[in-house]
């Protein structure tokens, strides 16, 4: 009984954390801060450099990835399927290739990667972690959706929650400027 008992408390202990790192994957931001410029970055894939001053008055994803993440690569269908659905609406999807290992730095590979994944979004090789650091990113994957003015105000790690993600996007496309 005793030892059925220290199971319970140890499975509702490890719900109880799970729940709580659970909440803190996704979180909308009230008054986020200014979202960082992209600063670093080695090339420009799919696109002329883009800054965050230029995307002004757009919604932007910006999703941190890298190619042999396989959690990464689980995003990209949602993430892919988003830009085609609301580029013309005024979403911007950037992706930051931030590589997890060295071969991952070389452009070739990126590019070899990005017309495997079919991504027709820019991507932004980060190399030297600078927008990472900037960001304060930490994970792989990492959603960070910046509103018309510039402000961080909806953060993602990992993967799931995709539909409170596309909430998120569609209530900051039908914001009012």
């Amino acid at each position: 009984m005793l030892s059925q008992l220290k199971t319970l408390a140890i499975v509702a202990t490890f719900a109880a954390t799970t729940a709580t790192a659970a909440t803190a994957i996704a979180a909308p931001l009230k008054n986020g801060p200014p979202a960082p410029e992209f600063t670093g970055i080695t090339k420009w894939l799919n696109s002329e450099p883009i800054t965050l001053q230029q995307l002004r008055g757009k919604v932007v994803l910006v999703d941190f990835w890298t190619y042999t993440c396989i959690n990464c690569v689980n995003t990209l269908p949602y993430v892919k399927a988003w830009n085609q659905k609301y580029k013309d609406q005024g979403l911007t999807v950037i992706g930051v290739h931030t590589p997890e290992y060295p071969f991952e730095r070389n452009t070739d590979n990126v590019k070899t990667a990005i017309k495997r994944f079919g991504i027709s979004y820019p991507v932004a090789q980060d190399n030297q972690y600078a927008t990472w650091s900037a960001y304060n990113n930490q994970y792989w994957p990492a959603f960070y959706l910046i509103d018309k003015k510039g402000q961080i105000v909806y953060t993602h790690f990992g993967e799931g929650d995709y539909a409170q993600t596309e909430a998120k996007i569609q209530a900051l496309l039908a914001q009012k400027d």
